[in-house]
């Protein structure tokens, strides 16, 4: 039986929000989850309505502990205004970011497109923030709330430079990013992200090239680092290429993979005659399911526990969430499911997940 709660969302609120332009919400929701995380009521009253109150989930990944699986995933909270307020709806952490090591601007608007028969969004933003310097100033100012887990995604500078257009300059930007967060000692894990579908360059694929991967890897291995390395892993690579960029994680000591990224193409969709006929950004939500989890099955079957794998892509319902821990997830992590389906989302896995744990 639905909850009250979530049939208000899901058939009140819901459409008043979907009336409204996406990027203006997101703002709106990161402002006001910035102001709300900062006060203890606030976050209690919060959790009142969406907080899980069941058995202990947690559990140990990598030496980090989580009070719950789900996290939520990097491209939502890009600066670090969320880590506050995210255990009251039930989240365990977050992947605050991409950040990168200058500020980018982003795409042209617009950069969020809802295609609602689909359940996804047409995401363009072009890794839009405020860059690494300004989040460990913010993070080094925002009180850490017990037990909630921040890992940082690091993605390259996104505008028409050396960066951008080289490997020796995409690999010098990600090492800066890294070095100042470790120098910093800021964030629980590290994620490179070398699968954003909107940048300029096109290096982020030139980086799923197995050598330039590889590059990358052993120049991030140069620098001091005692927290857990994950990579982000695009899913519209088919499986013998992806399985050569695992090689190459395992290679060079990666701890775990995040599978995967947004969705390039879209005659995936359900309706794909919603979407523009040229390419305007990867799509997020149920078009990224079948293919991510996918992919993170044939990981665990060739893999075994050699990684930690984190499942994310189209978990817009607790089944969905499940089918991924089935596949070989040891974590969530969703942004788009929430939003059409409830807030409520991530304690309705947490309850479907105690049921399931052994």
């Amino acid at each position: 039986m639905m909850r009250v709660d979530d049939f208000l969302y899901r058939y009140a609120v819901r459409p008043l929000l979907f009336k409204l332009n996406p990027e203006f919400i997101h703002e709106v929701i990161l402002n006001s989850g910035d102001f709300l995380g900062r006060f203890a009521l606030a976050r209690w009253l919060i959790s009142l309505l969406y907080g899980y109150r069941g058995p202990d989930i947690s559990k140990v990944v990598d030496g980090i502990r989580y009070e719950r699986p789900v996290l939520l995933s990097a491209g939502m909270d890009p600066n670090g205004m969320l880590t506050q307020v995210l255990a009251s709806v039930s989240f365990g952490g977050e992947e605050v970011g991409s950040t990168t090591a200058h500020p980018c601007q982003g795409n042209p608007m617009p950069r969020q497109t809802r295609l609602i028969r689909n359940n996804s969004i047409i995401v363009y933003k072009g890794l839009r923030n405020k860059g690494v310097d300004v989040l460990i100033e913010k993070l080094k100012r925002t009180r850490r709330i017990p037990g909630f887990v921040v890992g940082i995604s690091i993605a390259l500078t996104n505008y028409r430079s050396e960066s951008c257009t080289s490997i020796e300059g995409a690999l010098d930007d990600y090492a800066l990013s890294f070095k100042k967060l470790n120098e910093a000692d800021i964030g629980d894990y590290y994620t490179l992200n070398i699968s954003c579908p909107n940048t300029l360059g096109g290096v982020e694929e030139m980086l799923q090239v197995p050598k330039n991967f590889d590059a990358l890897l052993k120049r991030i291995k140069q620098i001091p680092s005692t927290k857990p390395l994950y990579i982000k892993m695009p899913i519209n690579l088919p499986w013998e290429h992806f399985n050569q960029l695992v090689s190459v994680a395992d290679t060079n000591g990666v701890h775990g993979l995040i599978i995967g990224n947004l969705n390039k193409n879209y005659k995936d969709l359900d309706y794909p005659q919603d979407a523009p006929e040229k390419f305007r950004g990867g799509l997020s939500g149920k078009p990224c399911f079948k293919l991510s989890t996918e992919l993170l099955r044939r990981t665990r079957e060739a893999y075994g526990k050699r990684f930690t794998l984190i499942g994310v892509g189209g978990i817009l319902t607790p089944e969905d969430a499940m089918a991924k821990i089935d596949a070989g997830a040891d974590l969530l992590m969703l942004v788009t499911g929430m939003i059409f389906s409830t807030p409520g989302l991530m304690r309705n896995i947490c309850y479907s997940y105690a049921k399931m744990k052994p």
